[in-house]
């Protein structure tokens, strides 16, 4: 993947199986993420929940799925990319920013390259659990609210 600028859009039902994938990847790939979901559970809840209830945005490079943030209000509920470290997390999250004057989002406080990532966009962290999520695992949420 080279350095070009990701090409931002709206999501469309077509795009759920790509969007499912990252953090199918992503959970595979990472050591302390139990998978509570199967592979298939995940790739359904894309296909009927977020992405036809859900604000999504998706961020293409090559003409395929590089990564896609899925708002709610102004909650980030879903932010995957497929190759962290090309600036198109920075690309989605700076038009999730582009008319709102807050976001928040969780993470998990294992999740250390998205911490770092969240505080160098311009988040804060105004909260942790122990794990009340059905992951069970310690999480952090994280703020950004924008100047007037």
């Amino acid at each position: 993947m080279s350095d070009a600028a990701p090409t931002l859009r709206p999501a469309r039902p077509q795009d759920a199986g790509a969007c499912a994938e990252i953090p199918n990847g992503w959970i595979d790939a990472t050591p302390w993420m139990p998978r509570i979901h199967s592979a298939e559970a995940v790739r359904q809840r894309y296909r009927e929940v977020v992405i036809p209830r859900r604000n999504v945005l998706v961020a293409t490079h090559g003409g395929a799925v590089a990564g896609f943030l899925a708002i709610d209000e102004a909650e980030i509920t879903s932010f995957y990319m497929r190759l962290p470290g090309r600036r198109i997390g920075a690309a989605l999250l700076g038009a999730a920013k582009t008319g709102r004057m807050r976001l928040s989002l969780w993470t998990f406080q294992a999740n250390r390259g998205a911490r770092r990532f969240y505080l160098r966009e311009g988040f804060r962290e105004v909260a942790r659990t122990a794990g009340e999520n059905e992951e069970g695992l310690p999480d952090v949420q994280y703020l950004w609210e924008g100047t007037p």
